[in-house]
């Protein structure tokens, strides 16, 4: 066996198991590890916001309490955000969990909202948002 040939198999099976590889499935949830990140954060205000205009609920965003991604055609966000009622609406001051699923396609600078009231189950599909540049 010649020394390349030797050289390369020896340093294939000792090195490469070293390495470790991140795995992403196409189509798992997986868990979001900081829920601070600036992206993270204005996808849940995106959420919030775009419910009140389309059920002018007075909510008013608070903060994401944990999250999920899945990788489908875009990428899916599924979190749980705090949000406080407004002031004049029964309950106002009293925050509440909200479950919202948002699609979002970067390439094409496009939000699709889907948001539940995890107490209730209600949901509502609300229509595709696209951010002005």
């Amino acid at each position: 066996m010649n020394n390349k040939a030797f050289f390369f198999l020896l340093f294939s099976l000792v090195v490469l198991p070293l390495c470790s590889f991140t795995v992403v499935r196409v189509g798992g949830w997986s868990p979001i590890s900081d829920v601070k990140d600036p992206h993270v954060v204005e996808i849940g205000v995106f959420a919030v916001s775009e419910y009140d205009k389309q059920s002018k609920s007075g909510l008013k965003f608070v903060t994401v309490v944990s999250g999920e991604s899945q990788v489908a055609a875009g990428t899916n966000y599924r979190l749980i955000v705090t949000v406080d009622g407004s002031i004049g609406v029964a309950g106002a001051g009293v925050s509440k969990k909200y479950e919202a699923i948002v699609w979002e396609k970067p390439w094409l600078k496009s939000m699709n909202l889907i948001f539940k009231n995890k107490k209730k189950k209600k949901s509502m599909n609300l229509t595709s948002f696209k951010p002005t540049v």
